[in-house]
């Protein structure tokens, strides 16, 4: 087995990986010690919230806080935190716990799974992953703490903000609060909105952006070009959805910020969605498609492929060259950003048409959001994913799974043969 395992490319390793976690975590789920008294959990369900935690997206068939016992949400948050940093990662993580060398195959599968450029400095970079994670996330319990203790006994309190700490720095929308109400108790707390966009927002920007800014000193100047195209993007599309979400919603100024925040692969909410008007659901649905940034807990076609086909419309539009920041764009980084997100797309309308079809009571535009949450790994919903059917279901997780490997790892998951052998006269095709 390990052999077989040793032969196959870091896409289908990384692949293989998040489904064994899958299957062992709706294992997990399905134990009797998991699960509260009285209440029966199917293995469809389970399965569905493993996978929703493993891809760290938090859309929910069952609640969580009402089903689990402590242990089985320990067993959630685990998988949730095991899918943000990623099962290499992790991985690599104990390895070096365990003081063994990480050996080249391993090297390789974390700089693929976190999109590194090269190899050197595997070691220290799964270092600091694991040491930023652990800080962000004791600060963010902490600050937490503070808000849920007025409402709950302090042991249960404490357990609620490691939770909900470790759900909001890996963008997953998991709540144990019961009663499906997610953080719609706190719309108004201003402490635990804030608390609670900043460990979004840094687990959406991802590893590399957050060591570079530490290690740089907040000079922007010094940053690279792919951390100023992951701030900049990620401020416009905070900022404008903010504007464009207190437009068309009957929100708070502090709610319309923290769903453009969640709305970015987080999946928490302090409205109920159910009751938004289409304008603004197609706001989050953008926002959502968008998603995070390379590198990072969360998903979507992320910021750079954002920017990057911005960049290239412009360029075509005004014949210049593709330049930002004093850089010039990669010159295959259009050509990757489209077959992203044109595949993507594809994911989506395919899903969407499947979901109308298998729920037929289901309108369009909520069928359109809860597919490009699943596959932006968001978690965000208009409340019909406990009622969808069984079909459904099975499609949620397929898009779940793959929004959280990305929709070119799956693309290139079949791809056997090392290069072509027959080549053509280049031909002409009249295009616009």
């Amino acid at each position: 087995m390990a052999k077989f395992i040793s032969r196959l490319a870091p896409g289908r390793i990384i692949a293989l990986g998040f489904a064994l976690v899958i299957l062992l975590g709706s294992g997990l789920l399905m134990l009797p010690c998991s699960i509260q008294d009285g209440v029966t959990v199917r293995y469809i369900d389970a399965l569905y919230t493993s996978t929703s935690a493993v891809c760290v997206t938090g859309l929910i068939a069952i609640d969580a806080g009402d089903t689990f016992t402590p242990l089985g949400q320990f067993f959630l948050a685990s998988l949730i935190q095991v899918g943000g940093l990623g099962v290499t990662a992790v991985g690599a993580g104990i390895i070096l716990a365990m003081r063994r060398r990480v050996n080249l195959k391993g090297r390789n599968l974390v700089r693929e799974a976190m999109n590194l450029d090269s190899g050197q400095g595997i070691v220290r970079f799964v270092h600091r992953i694991f040491l930023t994670t652990l800080a962000f996330e004791l600060a963010g319990a902490a600050l937490s703490f503070l808000s849920f203790v007025q409402d709950y006994e302090p042991l249960d309190a404490l357990g609620i903000s490691l939770f909900h700490s470790v759900a909001a720095f890996n963008n997953s929308g998991f709540d144990i609060l019961g009663n499906f109400q997610n953080l719609i108790p706190y719309q108004d707390d201003v402490l635990l909105n804030l608390v609670t966009c900043a460990l979004i927002i840094f687990g959406g920007i991802g590893f590399l952006v957050i060591q570079e800014v530490v290690r740089k000193r907040f000079r922007w100047s010094k940053f690279s070009m792919h951390t100023k195209v992951v701030l900049t993007v990620s401020a416009a599309l905070i900022v404008v959805g903010t504007l464009l979400i207190k437009l068309t919603e009957d929100v708070t100024w502090l709610g319309a910020l923290f769903h453009s925040v969640s709305a970015r692969t987080a999946g928490f909410s302090t409205y109920p969605l159910g009751s938004f008007s289409n304008a603004g659901l197609l706001v989050l649905t953008v926002l959502m498609f968008i998603g995070a940034s390379p590198g990072s807990t969360g998903g979507g076609v992320k910021t750079s492929t954002f920017f990057v086909l911005l960049q290239g419309i412009k360029s075509a539009a005004t014949n210049k060259t593709e330049k930002a920041f004093h850089y010039s764009v990669p010159a295959d980084a259009f050509r990757k950003a489209a077959v992203i997100t044109l595949l993507a797309l594809g994911v989506v309308l395919t899903g969407t048409y499947l979901m109308v079809i298998l729920d037929p009571g289901v309108t369009l535009m909520q069928a359109l959001f809860e597919v490009t949450s699943a596959f932006g790994t968001v978690g965000l919903s208009t409340g019909i994913t406990p009622g969808l059917s069984d079909g459904s279901k099975l499609l949620s997780i397929l898009i779940m799974y793959i929004g959280r490997l990305g929709p070119l790892t799956i693309a290139s998951l079949w791809y056997f043969t090392k290069g072509e052998r027959t080549h053509y006269p280049e031909g002409n095709i009249a295009i616009g």
